[in-house]
């Protein structure tokens, strides 16, 4: 259950959309973030934790994703206009670094079917795993654009040294509803992933790219 005053966030949002929309709009559109700061919390001695949600509305506005596959995953993906790579492709670079990091740059994650995705590190090597992009699994009945529309909905939260952190919960085109929905859905996850749940949550903001943060909670 969340914490957040649902006026005090209509009202914050409702702030973002006026500023990057109106007050000083950009040639771009902007992207909204959530921001966190926790408290009693020690991540030297406290259990680290990680984890991901699906929130209710797409947060990325743009993803592009190569599907690593046999024949029939690579025709399958062309079907779907999503780029995608086979097994011969992938033996020709020959688990060399620099093609490797090349490829793991060129795009912001990859799908794999099942029964490849255990050949990847023999084909590649490890350097999708250390760029943080190994391949998540797609299986054979599965929709590729329904699995990267999830993709696109999908926020991870995974605490290191520090206690503060942030992540994409949608842009200024949005609604204020459909943000609203994405806040709520992804400071509610947090919060069940800490010890102490809302009581290790110090602060909460929201802002634009260009905007100035609003606090939420």
């Amino acid at each position: 259950m969340s914490k957040i005053s649902a006026n005090v966030l209509q009202d914050a949002i409702q702030e973002i959309l006026t500023y990057s929309l109106q007050t000083k709009k950009r040639n771009f559109i902007e992207s909204v973030e959530l921001q966190i700061g926790l408290k009693n919390y020690n991540p030297s001695k406290d259990k680290r934790f990680a984890g991901s949600v699906v929130l209710p509305h797409e947060a990325i506005r743009t993803l592009k994703v190569c599907v690593l596959g046999d024949q029939l995953d690579v025709d399958r993906a062309a079907e779907a206009g999503i780029d995608a790579m086979g097994v011969e492709e992938m033996k020709a670079l020959k688990k060399d670094k620099k093609k490797v990091k090349k490829l793991a740059k060129s795009y912001d994650a990859f799908f794999a079917s099942n029964t490849l995705l255990k050949k990847i590190p023999r084909l590649l090597g490890p350097g999708l795993g250390r760029a943080g992009k190994f391949p998540a699994v797609i299986k054979p009945d599965e929709d590729m654009l329904a699995k990267v529309a999830e993709l696109k909905a999908t926020v991870r939260f995974k605490l290191k040294k520090v206690v503060c952190m942030s992540c994409l919960v949608g842009n200024v085109e949005m609604t204020a509803d459909e943000l609203a929905a994405n806040i709520t859905t992804a400071s509610t996850f947090l919060a069940s992933l800490l010890k102490k749940h809302w009581q290790n949550v110090k602060c909460l903001y929201i802002k634009s790219t260009m905007g100035p943060p609003q606090r939420i909670f």
